[in-house]
């Protein structure tokens, strides 16, 4: 995949598109449709995960899409997630061979040849997490998988990849949004070149995950409308969606929307249109509130 102005690097010779489709809590039988709506609507940037049993739909989306628009599996990206093993739930962590053999389960279940971007979900293997490391490396050399990279790791985990003399992952997926920043680990990936993927792009949102079955994590003092982002998005003339994802690209972070509405869908990916003004965005900056909504690391309970 060439590179644009709507990509960003993730290794030396992977571009990422910019703004991807996330697929969690989409149901697998609503999954294939949504996911071949998507690259109708632009999407080149598909994200699953083997945690949300969705890749067989996201498989068979993909085929659907690249056939109705007419485009090469080359020109998509794909990414999904090894679920590590939690503890927490009783699971035990996943060795180096499991690992590798659950990456062959998510490529049958998806039905292709390579996977784009493997990451490990979130770093609950704990003892077994440089295994499980050494695992998608050994993915990538085999030419399985184009890049490699982690979710949800903080700056401890990274640092123990680095303390093993093992290379550092291309990317990690976190949560990122206003609200959740992340300075001083987005610091430490600048220093160690790991590309920021941002998910819960759209927490700030009042209408963020309140679905029945969204499984928002959004504490209540969070979830009233502050007005901050519509009041900013009007003097842009875009929606509150357009402008948090505007943030986060601008801000140098892929985003992973995820609507089952074709218009929103287009909506979300219009983005390039406009460019957030340094006063603006250093006003955002002040409302960092810390610690993410989505995701808490320790907490077995929380996934994204």
């Amino acid at each position: 995949m060439s590179a644009s102005p709507n990509t960003f690097p993730i290794n030396e010779s992977v571009q990422i598109p910019a703004v991807g489709f996330g697929t969690y809590l989409i149901p697998p039988a609503d999954t294939a449709k949504a996911v071949s709506n998507a690259i109708e609507c632009g999407y080149r940037h598909i994200d699953t995960a083997s945690v949300y049993e969705n890749e067989t739909g996201t498989g068979e989306g993909v085929q659907a899409g690249l056939k109705s628009a007419r485009l090469k599996r080359s020109d998509i990206f794909v990414t999904t997630k090894l679920w590590p093993g939690n503890p927490g739930w009783g699971e035990s962590p996943k060795s180096a061979s499991e690992t590798i053999a659950e990456f062959e389960a998510s490529l049958r279940r998806l039905g292709l040849d390579y996977i784009d971007l493997y990451l490990i979900h979130s770093p609950h293997g704990g003892e077994k997490r440089i295994e499980q490391w050494d695992a998608l490396l050994q993915l990538k050399r085999a030419g399985k998988v184009r890049a490699v990279g982690v979710s949800n790791f903080n700056q401890d985990h990274l640092e123990e990849i680095k303390l093993a003399g093992l290379p550092a992952p291309d990317a990690n997926q976190i949560e990122l949004h206003p609200w959740s920043q992340k300075p001083d680990l987005l610091a430490y990936m600048r220093a160690s070149e790991i590309s920021p993927i941002a998910y819960s792009s759209l927490a700030p949102l009042s209408t963020w995950r309140t679905g029945a079955g969204q499984d928002s994590a959004k504490p209540k003092e969070s979830a009233a409308d502050t007005d901050v982002f519509k009041n900013m998005a009007a003097k842009y003339a875009v929606s509150e969606a357009q402008l948090l994802l505007r943030w986060g690209v601008q801000n140098g972070y892929a985003v992973l929307p995820k609507s089952l509405n074709p218009i929103r869908m287009r909506q979300n990916l219009d983005i390039f249109g406009f460019t957030i003004d340094p006063h603006d965005m250093a006003f955002i900056t002040s409302l960092d509130r810390g610690n993410g909504i989505a995701w808490a690391i320790g907490d077995p309970t929380q996934i994204k």
